[in-house]
């Protein structure tokens, strides 16, 4: 990924916005619940119409605030990833147009058009979700954990039970999802080449009354790619009820604890109200971390893939210095020469 990465050179400037942007968004959306806890504590239960006006107001401009920085950091992210995207298939086009055959042999038309398209999507994608997580869901997890406990330490204990749970859940749903997301690729690979033979041999394939088999090799490439890409939606589709399952345990947990509190006057609704919010961004956001996380390893994969193709050395150059003819008419003369596959005797 970072060969790959490296290319983002011209970006530069993209990457430093959407930064700076992904973190005002993160503040914002931090400091939401604070206003909330003022709000319904100096303001609703003081029956404070101008005092609610006055914070509505100012939580109106920092929620517009925090959107507007979203959609241009989200700009930024779709052009700077697509603009990577443009950069790896052109080096690769331009790359392959110099192989030899047995250079084109090595790989495969199949391949080289999977890891041209699919495998550039497969980074594409991955940079949108790390641009638009990298910042905020670190930002947005350590901030909320501190302003949670700033707002009532004595609920801090259900997040300290919870995250060990939610760390051990995403461990393990990331491990049987990992092995899984990097064989897409190569079974895509499959997929393209069975689809390729049967285009260019259709004559022969017709001719020798081959098309049932043909059509059964095309079912078994395409069922091997079908149940990998059940098995990964499976283990995603566990993934967040179980996150949710939790996210409503501590919902419940703080209500009640916080329930509790309040009744013993050692804490109010407003600062109850702020923690829960806080407790939610903290686990939204370990949830969006875990799926960049998962998403990652087949980055990763399809970043070996174009690599390959764009580190093979080509086996024949062009000479470094042309030479010029003295004379206008030439003629070409072969002496001694030779002719041989590569590996032939």
């Amino acid at each position: 990924m970072i060969k790959i990465y490296k290319n983002l050179k011209p970006f530069i400037p993209y990457i430093i916005g959407i930064f700076i942007l992904q973190a005002l968004q993160a503040m914002a959306n931090l400091y939401l619940p604070t206003l909330m806890a003022d709000i319904t504590n100096n303001g609703i239960m003081k029956s404070d119409i101008a005092y609610i006006w006055r914070i509505g107001e100012k939580m109106l401009l920092i929620a517009a605030g925090g959107v507007i920085c979203a959609i241009i950091a989200n700009l930024f992210s779709s052009k700077t990833s697509m603009g990577l995207g443009r950069i790896l298939r052109k080096k690769i086009f331009r790359h392959v147009e110099g192989f030899s055959l047995n250079e084109f042999d090595t790989f495969g038309a199949s391949t080289l058009i999977t890891r041209t398209t699919n495998d550039i999507v497969q980074i594409q994608m991955t940079t949108i979700i790390i641009f638009n997580m990298m910042v905020s869901a670190p930002i947005t997890a350590i901030g909320g954990t501190i302003l949670a406990y700033s707002k009532d330490k004595g609920l801090t204990i259900i997040l300290a039970c919870a995250l060990p749970v939610i760390a051990l859940v995403i461990l393990f749903f990331a491990m049987k999802g990992i092995p899984l997301f990097k064989k897409v690729q190569s079974k895509i690979d499959k997929v393209n080449l069975v689809v390729r033979e049967n285009l260019t041999g259709i004559r022969v394939i017709r001719a020798f009354n081959r098309t049932d088999y043909e059509a059964a090799h095309f079912d078994e490439a395409s069922l091997d790619l079908t149940n990998n890409y059940i098995k990964v939606n499976r283990i995603i589709a566990f993934l967040m009820p179980a996150m949710m399952l939790i996210m409503n345990l501590v919902t419940l947990s703080i209500l009640w604890l916080g329930a509790i509190r309040i009744s013993q006057g050692t804490s109010n609704i407003g600062n109850l109200m702020a923690f829960m919010q806080y407790a939610m961004q903290i686990l939204i956001s370990l949830l969006m971390f875990a799926m960049m996380f998962i998403m990652i390893p087949r980055a990763q994969a399809a970043a070996k893939r174009i690599t390959q193709v764009l580190q093979t050395k080509h086996d024949i150059t062009d000479a470094s210095k042309v030479k010029h003819a003295a004379e206008k008419a030439g003629y070409v003369e072969f002496r001694n020469v030779t002719f041989s596959y590569k590996g032939a005797a």
